[in-house]
């Protein structure tokens, strides 16, 4: 039985602590419920799983089921032809035991508040894997920024963060990019805040240009955090990253430097796709070239001497690393059976079901969870806020470096704890998020 979500009205708080409903519903009148997977419904049962291997005092664990803050506001916005649409926009923090809330903001039609609010959890447990002191957050607008101006997405921005301005801030809920959203995006988050305060206040938002006070690496940071996230795997069963095949769905900032920096540490990508389908050569993309097609066509599809295959078919490829990146529920139920790779590190957030772990467990496919495996991009803009916080900044070789350090801890720390209780490595990283979590609560305490 589902439990009740809270009366929320459009830029409203919902009450504090308030519970997402477990099932979906239409937020606009005369909008038809759409029957799609609820990825909340896998934080919990995620929950669950780590829950039955600590055996936590349930008082304790409870808190962790819950969203600390849920905002729906109205975003409305003058278009370029004179008449005024209004966007849905929302923000979530589900836990800032560790620290303020950190999460990126994402514009995509499919932006809801219960993926907002899966996000924000799945963001507190990626930094307190990587440990950094940040919680959860996530928000959006629920908008196709392909299909808006520069001056519409500019307009959509500043009156979304007009409308949550009280709630985000260098020490409450600091913003970056996600789906749909760039650095660009970032510099009128920015600039918006910093208008509203009457200075500038560069540490509200992190993923900015690096003339606006961005971080060298930020870019590629989670590219790079799953490549060497691969690479800890594949050493940890023996091989070697140089001559591995990989196959990766997502072609977006976090596959095409995945691609990029697997293919320089010597990995052969055979597959990459985005929305036209997947290109596949068994032998190997030059990636360099299929990336200088990509920005010069605006797809994959038709580059020379690669197999046209859709998106689908990729997940099933002969490969021994499959990198999903692209967005939740890809690996489902229904085709988890039909993947041939070995080892599966998640690029995107929640691309993997609870029905499909168990498949995949049963298979002996190797699964690195999200949590860890994508943690490179809010590991660098941790440095980035710490940078812009005391007006220093690093050199690009000293911020890969520290990601590197930052990476190979969390994985380890992540496999120790899958060999000391004897479980995957997701419930390992659930496991390991939970009891920092459940600590930071514990040692603050309650107040009342």
């Amino acid at each position: 039985m589902g439990r009740a979500r809270s009366p929320m009205a459009s830029g409203n708080l919902a009450s504090t602590g308030a519970a997402v409903g477990r099932t979906r519903s239409a937020f606009k009148s005369g909008t038809p419920a759409r029957v799609h997977h609820n990825p909340f419904d896998d934080v919990l049962e995620q929950i669950d799983r780590a829950a039955a291997v600590l055996h936590p005092d349930p008082d304790a664990l409870e808190p962790l089921r819950h969203p600390r803050r849920q905002v729906i506001v109205s975003v409305p916005v003058m278009m370029d032809d004179g008449h005024l649409r209004v966007f849905d926009g929302y923000r979530v923090v589900y836990d800032n035991s560790r620290g303020p809330g950190k999460g990126g903001i994402r514009y995509h039609p499919s932006v809801n508040l219960e993926d907002c609010t899966a996000l924000a959890a799945w963001m507190a447990w990626k930094c307190a894997i990587v440990d950094i002191p940040f919680g959860g957050a996530k928000g959006g607008v629920a908008c196709d920024p392909l299909k808006l101006s520069d001056g519409e997405l500019e307009r959509t921005t500043r009156r979304y963060i007009s409308e949550i301005f009280d709630l985000i801030g260098p020490t409450v809920d600091i913003p970056a990019p996600d789906v749909g959203t760039s650095p660009r995006v970032m510099a009128w988050v920015m600039d918006t805040f910093s208008m509203k305060k009457g200075y500038v206040e560069p540490g509200v938002v992190t993923g900015k240009p690096i003339a606006l006070g961005g971080s060298g690496g930020r870019l590629e940071a989670t590219g790079r955090g799953l490549m060497i996230v691969t690479r800890e795997t594949l050493r940890r069963v023996g091989r070697e990253l140089g001559g591995s095949t990989v196959a990766i769905q997502g072609f977006g900032n976090v596959g095409s430097n995945a691609a990029k920096l697997l293919h320089a540490a010597g990995a052969r990508v055979v597959a990459v796709s985005d929305v036209s389908g997947a290109i596949y050569d068994p032998h190997g993309l030059d990636v360099p070239r299929v990336g200088a097609y990509y920005r010069e066509t605006g797809q994959l599809a038709g580059f020379p001497g690669t197999q046209l295959l859709d998106n689908q078919r990729l997940l099933s490829l002969p490969v021994d690393v499959l990198l999903p990146a692209a967005m939740e529920s890809q690996i489902t139920h229904r085709n988890a059976g039909e993947v041939q790779a070995r080892i599966i590190v998640e690029g995107a957030n929640g691309p993997t079901t609870p029905e499909a772990d168990e498949i995949l467990g049963r298979r002996g496919v190797l699964l690195v969870p999200d949590i860890l495996a994508n943690a490179g991009g809010v590991v660098v803009s941790y440095f980035e806020w710490v940078q812009d916080r005391y007006g220093y900044f690093w050199k690009e070789k000293d911020v890969n470096d520290s990601l590197e350090q930052k990476m190979v801890a969390a994985f380890d720390a992540v496999w120790t704890t899958r060999e000391r209780f004897e479980v995957d490595a997701r419930t390992a990283a659930y496991i390991l998020a939970v009891e920092r979590i459940m600590e930071a609560r514990s040692l603050r305490g309650l107040y009342a």
